[in-house]
């Protein structure tokens, strides 16, 4: 196959510090070329290196045969080359067709013809199954047909080459299916490739070739007829994995949450609660199965004080809850991993160490007068403790929480959600995003907490993970709850039917 893409020893140094080392990488016209490797192993960096973004410290780009410098984004679209982040480039406020046009069109004319920009583009959608409604908000449209309008929003723009980065994080199965197929449709029409995701499964299903980055230098490349999941978890992790499995628990007979017969927006099928009942327990998981938008939402923001119900009763340790507010819940020793690390999570601009005592500048520890005097001094000992605790990989703990990798960011917020021993921990999507190790991990202080007799209420719309570690599994439908079932020898089948709305 005629080569499209090389970057030969490529390296990118921060500091004193190589995000990637003489990083060699090949990419062949019409085919898709996965990049593994955990959180922090210079997938990103290298990526932005290929779009312009960054400037590599050394090393060289051939595009087609021809040495290439590419200084700006700008340059990377010339060339060919489109990237569809892993969070969105687009204008929220502008339609679909004005963020597939901005900044770009197809004629010299003064003023844009917007019913010959429209054939074109829907010709071009219809041409790799993209089915998008032009005339819609961004707002309005679901994580998955904004994905499709970055990816058209490339093509428009004559991407040959297509730098796909996480690009099933958010989605659904039945969405991620339909990317595969567009996939599929962009090698059909010697398109190529490169696809970046931690999901094995995902990975052993649309690559053609593989390549595993470890510590910001490329162990190999492999073929993916040629490999195992197995093999590639072992060299993108460098030992060997073993797959942890979790035994299954009662919970105690004190419950931590309960809800009964909550209802928010309960006509919303997709973002309400309808008549919602459930507990949890001291020192049980209860995960929470169903396809993601069916008021998995609006329970976790109910459970942490975000929300307040309009009918029906929250309990906490046995009190009802009359104040909501997510300070009362946190008074209340309620933790909380958010469904957005970055939105809810953390606060970008602000240091790790800030990120640790964010819900605890009141405390006596950490200040005087209830926050209105910090100790530096204190913080920074305490921050220095949890990163060490936690494995939090960073350059300092004064860096910014931003310049982290998805898997660090999660593990600054369970350090700071853990370490005050919470009696009930809502974790919603706890590993989207993230490799093997850091899931392994998450997973790992989750069991943790529960044997110390945290209750934790997991929603997640991976349903492996709902398997491997709920307690007890309750299932919803359109803001309702179909079913509760043991998490040990769960009825995988009737459990799916359930998914599907089916009693």
């Amino acid at each position: 196959m005629e080569e499209i893409l090389r970057m030969s020893n490529i390296s990118k140094q921060f500091g004193e510090v190589f995000a990637n080392k003489n990083v060699n990488l090949d990419i062949r016209k019409g085919e898709v070329h996965t990049l593994l490797g955990e959180n922090g192993a210079g997938k990103s960096t290298l990526m932005n290196i290929l779009i312009g973004l960054y400037q590599p410290s050394g090393g060289e780009i051939y595009l087609r045969g021809k040495k290439v410098s590419i200084d700006s984004p700008r340059t990377a679209v010339k060339l060919g080359i489109g990237m569809v982040h892993q969070h969105f480039m687009l204008v929220e406020a502008m339609t679909v067709f004005d963020n597939i046009i901005l900044g770009v069109t197809h004629d010299k004319s003064f003023f844009i013809n917007r019913d010959k920009l429209k054939k074109e583009i829907l010709e071009l959608s219809e041409k790799y199954g993209l089915d998008i409604e032009l005339d819609k908000e961004i707002t309005e449209i679901s994580v998955g047909a904004q994905q499709r309008v970055e990816i058209l929003k490339a093509l428009y723009r004559g991407a040959e080459l297509l730098v796909l980065d996480e690009p099933t994080a958010a989605l659904t199965d039945i969405e991620v299916q339909g990317l595969f197929q567009i996939i599929h449709k962009l090698k059909e029409e010697n398109k190529s490739v490169i696809f970046i995701s931690h999901k094995m499964r995902e990975v052993l299903e649309v690559s053609d070739r593989v390549t595993i980055l470890r510590a910001g230098e490329a162990v190999c490349t492999l073929n993916r007829d040629e490999t195992t999941g197995t093999e590639l978890a072992n060299l993108m992790i460098g030992r060997e994995m073993t797959p942890s499995i979790y035994e299954k628990k009662d919970g105690a007979e004190e419950s931590v949450l309960e809800l009964k017969d909550v209802d928010y927006h309960k006509n919303n099928k997709h973002n309400g609660l309808n008549h919602v009942s459930l507990c949890v327990k001291k020192g049980e998981i209860v995960g929470i199965a169903g396809v993601d938008g069916n008021g998995q939402s609006q329970l976790a923001q109910v459970a942490t004080g975000v929300l307040a119900p309009e009918d029906g009763s929250v309990i906490l340790k046995s009190k009802k809850v009359t104040k909501f507010s997510p300070k009362a819940f946190i008074d209340a020793k309620v933790a909380n991993i958010p469904e957005d690390r970055n939105k809810m999570g953390l606060v970008g601009n602000m240091s790790v160490e800030e990120n640790l005592v964010l819900k605890a500048t009141e405390d006596d520890r950490f200040s005087k007068g209830k926050g209105f005097f910090l100790k530096k001094k204190a913080i920074h000992e305490y921050a220095l403790k949890l990163q060490k605790k936690n494995d939090i990989r960073c350059s300092s703990v004064m860096q910014e929480a931003r310049n982290l990798s998805g898997g660090n960011q999660q593990k600054i917020i369970l350090a700071r959600e853990l370490d005050e021993n919470p009696d009930l921990m809502v974790a919603v999507h706890p590993t989207r995003g993230l490799d093997i190790g850091a899931t392994g991990y998450v997973h790992d202080c989750m069991i943790e907490a529960r044997d110390a007799g945290c209750g934790i209420l997991l929603i997640s719309a991976d349903f492996d993970e709902i398997l491997k570690l709920s307690d007890r599994i309750i299932v919803m439908f359109e803001g309702q709850v179909m079913g509760e079932y043991s998490g040990k020898n769960p009825p995988i089948e009737e459990i799916s039917l359930a998914m599907a709305g089916k009693e």
